[in-house]
């Protein structure tokens, strides 16, 4: 799990640096591809559930789960959510992060801060004997704090030797339900967060996933094992998280 999830926090690395004005979303996903694929690797999602991509490439009020595409193209402004695994020795790894290009709007950039602050604030509960509803709850008191929403149609997820595995994680709910934690538990904690209302939409391509009032959405995830003290994110590159 540790090799798998330097892998795939190194992919997530080299799709955030490939974005800038003018690049593709099928160019952020080649770059994903073939820095997995280098460390000899497979990209999990790729094929997955008939997944055409390597990696998820969502722009703007996009959620999660955009297909990479050679014509779309990213513009100065637009935030950027690029969502990667990696499947190696038999496990996956599994992260995400939002991107800004180049200069964007204030509201914008406290919507990526709230977010990846969100992920922070949960896995303080990411400890053996807490419950699994004690990380989700405080990933939305810290969201709604903050006037912002948190998706509740898409959950994080046990990750190890499938991509997805029990308990699911959600990022809303009450203290003291679900699954205890236990140690050498791997998980994958991803706030998804809206500016405006929860509600989504799926476009008719069938993965597509958007805010269904068209404001923004930004996301950020790391897989992370249970210890018997704190969590380790297992998506980071010697001790750096993106």
């Amino acid at each position: 799990m540790r090799i798998a999830g330097r892998i795939t926090a190194l992919a997530r690395k080299a799709a955030a640096e490939a974005v800038r004005p003018g690049v593709t979303t099928g160019e952020i996903d080649r770059v994903v591809r073939q820095t997995i694929e280098q460390a000899g690797a497979k990209p999990s999602f790729l094929g997955y559930g008939g997944f055409p991509g390597s990696a998820c490439v969502s722009i703007n009020d996009e959620v999660i789960h955009g297909i990479p595409s050679p014509t779309r193209v990213v513009r100065e402004g637009d935030i950027v959510k690029v969502d990667v695994g990696a499947y190696i020795g038999g496990f996956h790894g599994d992260c995400a992060c939002t991107v800004p290009c180049g200069a964007v709007s204030e509201q914008a950039q406290r919507l990526i801060d709230v977010t990846r602050q969100s992920f922070y604030e949960g896995i303080k509960f990411a400890r053996e004997g807490y419950r699994v509803s004690d990380i989700s709850a405080a990933v939305q008191a810290y969201v709604e704090q903050h006037g912002f929403s948190v998706v509740r149609a898409y959950v994080g997820h046990g990750v190890g030797s499938s991509l997805h595995e029990s308990p699911e994680v959600p990022n809303y709910g009450r203290p003291g339900h679900g699954m205890r934690l236990q140690r050498g538990m791997t998980i994958a904690v991803e706030p998804m967060v809206n500016v405006g209302v929860y509600d989504i939409k799926v476009l008719p391509d069938g993965w597509t996933v958007k805010t269904k009032d068209g404001q923004l959405s930004a996301h950020y995830e790391n897989t992370i094992a249970i210890t018997d003290g704190e969590p380790e994110i297992l998506t980071g590159i010697d001790g750096e998280v993106l």
